[in-house]
């Protein structure tokens, strides 16, 4: 059978193939039975179910990891919770009132040492910086140099007065500036923890600024150095005006001030040296101004070598601050060059046995191991003993560094009390300078160099040293130090502090003429002030900080200002002073800084001994 095909052929029809409805029918059924024989997976389901209601999934996909869907509600819920129970706490802690947490108030060591520094505003001569901080103290002998015709120094404008008068000795000034700018070295920190670490170095920059005017500084070799300003010899009932003649206000000089100049000084030029190679290792961060004085110290070593003798001969100094030698300068100065330049030569020299010998580095005597302005043999061992417990340099120096460690030793053990090298008052005063007036000035000397060598042997690791056969602790020169500042303060049988402004009992009588006079617009000539001087009347300004000179052997002490054996203070003595408080002052743990004094200081490899002559038969 044919059709008509409508794309233009024909069509076959195929009538065998063909089938009825009802076959057709039963095709389908039996393929509706085989497909429902097996399951359907979702996704055909959902082809022939059409959407259907959906459901939570128990876990979630967190992308990294996937986690119950009931967990996931927990933690998060946790969270939310624990940070609104936060932000409650916080909000409780900032709304209820609190106490805040201070520091621990100072103590009296570090009170007194921001005391004991005021007393160098007050000494400053010439134009004063605006906040001195003293404020009956002003502008002050601006002419110094000026009105002495005979000299050549020109400029002395600056600088400290001694003490009680107006009179600039170069040579105590010199070693309270280097006792401070020691204890700079080894207490930065301590001074920082006070608050006064800005405050001493201005202290030693306003004295080593005038030190360099004393000398031609800019030079290599010198023959001359202004070693006073001023005068105050009033023997044989001279009536001239003078710094110790008349009782004024530095404020209100108007008489002549004779420079003194020494052309022999070794003992004064070596201790300058020593002042300004010690200062420059405190400003070394300052290059330029730690170079200048680099190079003067140089310059007064190299002046005091070639220009041998005493300052003090056939002068006034004789009677007031007179030097009785030069070889331990010699020591001193050569140890502080060398630590400030790292120049062998002065090592060398600074521990040649000959030397030493001449400074009576062997045999002792009565005051041997005493500190002061005039001998500084028991400084300069104790500070060449600090190489030899840090660098053990080794040959050619080993041989009388080990002596100058084994003085010290020594030394240390004659301040304590089990030893009779020096009595001792009944209320505990050493007596270092065996019962002579103005005691105390040598006993904070002695302070300082036993805590400080304590602290170096803590910084070495060694718990103690010897004294013969009996092995002493640390803590024992420490306790030392500590009872004798504390006689000084006012644990004394006067109960009375030698500190003035420490304490509620202290000197009112103060042997001090800017201190005594009143600042009330009224220029006192010469004499003018006697009635001051005189006066029972206190002081009517408070010369913060000074140390006076101190009780006598018997713990005795006279608050009269006409005796300067009692009640005089002295830049010496207020350095040592100072020394001794910062080194015993704030936190124990804080020791010294062992590496600022090596600064300069080349690495040291110890050269071999030589080797031994050949053998003869």
């Amino acid at each position: 059978m044919y059709g008509r095909d409508p794309w233009g052929g024909p069509l076959e029809i195929h009538t065998a193939d063909s089938a009825t409805d009802d076959d057709r029918s039963r095709n389908l059924q039996d393929f509706d039975r085989a497909a429902m024989s097996r399951s359907l997976d979702e996704t055909q389901q959902s082809w022939l179910l059409g959407p259907t209601e959906q459901k939570k999934k128990k876990y979630v996909d967190l992308g990294c990891i996937i986690v119950s869907r009931k967990i996931f509600k927990w933690t998060v819920g946790c969270i939310i919770a624990a940070a609104l129970l936060a932000g409650f706490i916080t909000m409780i802690v900032k709304l209820v009132p609190r106490h805040k947490h201070h520091n621990p108030p100072p103590d009296n060591y570090t009170l007194a040492l921001r005391k004991a520094l005021m007393f160098f505003n007050a000494q400053k001569s010439g134009k004063l910086p605006k906040h001195n901080n003293v404020s009956w103290r002003g502008n002050s002998c601006l002419q110094d140099g000026k009105s002495d015709s005979s000299t050549m120094f020109k400029n002395l404008v600056g600088g400290y007065y001694d003490a009680g008068d107006a009179i600039k000795f170069n040579f105590p000034q010199s070693f309270a500036l280097t006792m401070l700018s020691w204890s700079v070295i080894e207490y930065s920190a301590k001074y920082e923890a006070a608050g006064e670490l800005a405050h001493v170095k201005d202290t030693i920059k306003w004295g080593t600024d005038y030190l360099l005017k004393t000398f031609n500084s800019s030079a290599d070799t010198i023959d001359r150095i202004a070693a006073q300003v001023g005068k105050g010899d009033t023997t044989g009932g001279a009536t001239d005006p003078n710094d110790h003649y008349c009782w004024v206000r530095p404020e209100d000089i108007d008489y002549a001030r004779p420079v003194t100049e020494c052309h022999g000084c070794s003992d004064l030029a070596a201790e300058m040296a020593a002042a300004l190679a010690s200062a420059s290792i405190v400003f070394k961060d300052n290059k330029a101004y730690s170079q200048k004085l680099v190079h003067g110290a140089r310059t007064l070593f190299k002046f005091s070598r070639d220009q041998r003798g005493r300052y003090s001969v056939g002068n006034e100094a004789e009677k007031f601050y007179n030097s009785t030698g030069y070889w331990d300068e010699f020591i001193w100065g050569a140890a502080w060059l060398y630590y400030a330049t790292g120049n062998s030569s002065y090592l060398q020299l600074a521990t040649t046995p000959g030397i030493a010998k001449h400074a009576g580095a062997f045999w002792g005597g009565p005051d041997y191991g005493v500190l002061s302005w005039d001998n500084k043999l028991t400084g300069a061992q104790v500070l060449l003993s600090r190489m030899r417990l840090f660098l053990s340099p080794g040959y050619p120096y080993e041989e009388i560094l080990r002596t100058f460690h084994n003085q010290t030793s020594i030394i240390m053990c004659s301040y304590l009390p089990i030893f009779t090298s020096f009595n001792r008052t009944k209320g505990g005063l050493i007596q270092l300078n065996h019962g002579r007036p103005q005691s105390l000035q040598y006993v904070v000397n002695a302070a300082f160099l036993a805590t400080l060598f304590s602290d170096y042997l803590a910084a070495a690791d060694t718990p103690g040293w010897y004294c013969g056969p009996n092995f002493y602790s640390t803590d024992v020169l420490r306790k030392f130090a500590e009872t004798q500042i504390d006689y000084i303060l006012g644990k004394n049988p006067r109960k009375m502090s030698y500190v003035v402004g420490f304490g509620n009992h202290y000197p009112k009588h103060v042997h001090h003429r800017g201190a005594s006079i009143p600042k009330n617009k009224v220029k006192y000539n010469c004499k003018g002030g006697w009635k001051y001087r005189d006066s029972s009347k206190a002081n009517p300004n408070t010369i913060v900080g000074a140390m006076v000179a101190g009780p006598d052997k018997h713990d005795g002490f006279r608050d009269v200002r006409s005796n300067y054996n009692y009640t005089e203070p002295t830049l010496a003595g207020n350095a040592g002073l100072v020394a001794a408080l910062v080194a015993l002052s704030g936190d124990r743990d804080v020791g010294i800084d062992k590496n600022t004094l090596f600064s300069a200081v080349p690495p040291m490899f110890p050269t071999p001994p030589p080797p031994p002559a050949p053998w003869k038969p």
